[in-house]
């Protein structure tokens, strides 16, 4: 075993950062809402372009830089 090796396993802490999280959102915090409310402003930050915007859309999607829109998502 080398004695220069320095490990600390973060579980722990990642456990209680993510539970601060939580308590932080609080009781009324509905995740599929967000979800729902999140698809929808997602839908309607892409509705309405014109041709040449459509055309920069799929040219984004397809080299990766945008996802692609699917239906069947957890919000849906």
């Amino acid at each position: 075993m080398n004695p220069n090796v320095f490990e600390i396993d973060l579980t722990h802490e990642e456990a209680r950062r993510r539970a601060e999280v939580v308590t932080a959102l609080g009781p009324d915090w509905d995740p599929i809402a967000v979800l729902r409310e999140e698809d929808a402003a997602y839908a309607l930050l892409y509705s309405g372009l014109d041709a040449a915007q459509r055309e920069t859309y799929a040219m984004l999607v397809s080299a990766g830089v945008l996802p692609p829109r699917e239906t069947g998502h957890a919000a849906d």
